[in-house]
């Protein structure tokens, strides 16, 4: 066998092992959509048309793949994440500005968040994950009202986050059944009473 040939052998391998690799995340991401959370390695090697026993070839455990997964949604839900004003715009442009992104970005990202919010009461790497994705949504909400923080609202920042967060839409989508429109308005109402803002004002 020419060096070429063995090239395009390894070439082929490592190919082989990445579409794999994305079959089985693909399988996973696919249970979330339809509900189902916490799928067996059985059910997801089967899913993506491999042996259960290969499917660790391309993971060192069901912790490793919940992260790829992770890492799958995060790169594609980042660009849902800009909320497109700083902090010196209108405050109440602000609420309606991040509310909206918050709202765009969980209906996006449903099924994948909730699959991390019941993983994460057993799974180490997913809490770790989850907890630097909340604190990156808790941070970007601190500077986009910090003028409002520093103007004496300071104490506000835990109840802003809370309402800013997937546990709130989610509450009020499914518990509350509230339409996407209708979701949004009542965050902005909530919003606007806790930074002491009406309608049209700063």
């Amino acid at each position: 066998m020419t060096a070429t040939q063995v090239a395009e052998t390894v070439d082929g391998r490592r190919l082989r092992r990445q579409q794999n690799r994305e079959a089985v995340i693909d399988a996973l991401l696919a249970s979330f959509r339809e509900g189902h959370y916490q799928p067996s390695s059985t059910e997801i090697a089967q899913r993506a048309g491999l042996s259960p026993r290969s499917l660790f070839r391309y993971f060192d455990d069901i912790d490793d793949l919940h992260r790829a997964a992770t890492t799958r949604e995060v790169r594609r839900a980042r660009p849902l994440l800009d909320i497109g004003l700083g902090p010196a715009a209108r405050t109440d442009d602000k609420i309606r500005a991040v509310v909206a992104t918050r709202v765009r970005l969980y209906e996006q990202t449903r099924p994948s968040a909730t699959a991390a919010r019941i993983a994460a009461h057993g799974r180490a790497a997913v809490a770790t994950e989850l907890a630097a994705r909340r604190g990156f949504l808790r941070a970007q909400v601190a500077e986009l009202f910090a003028p409002e923080l520093d103007q004496g609202h300071g104490g506000l920042l835990p109840a802003l986050d809370v309402l800013c967060s997937f546990e709130a839409y989610e509450l009020l989508r499914l518990d509350q059944g509230l339409s996407r429109p209708k979701t949004e308005a009542a965050l902005v109402a909530a919003l606007r009473a806790l930074l002491g803002t009406a309608r049209g004002a700063r």
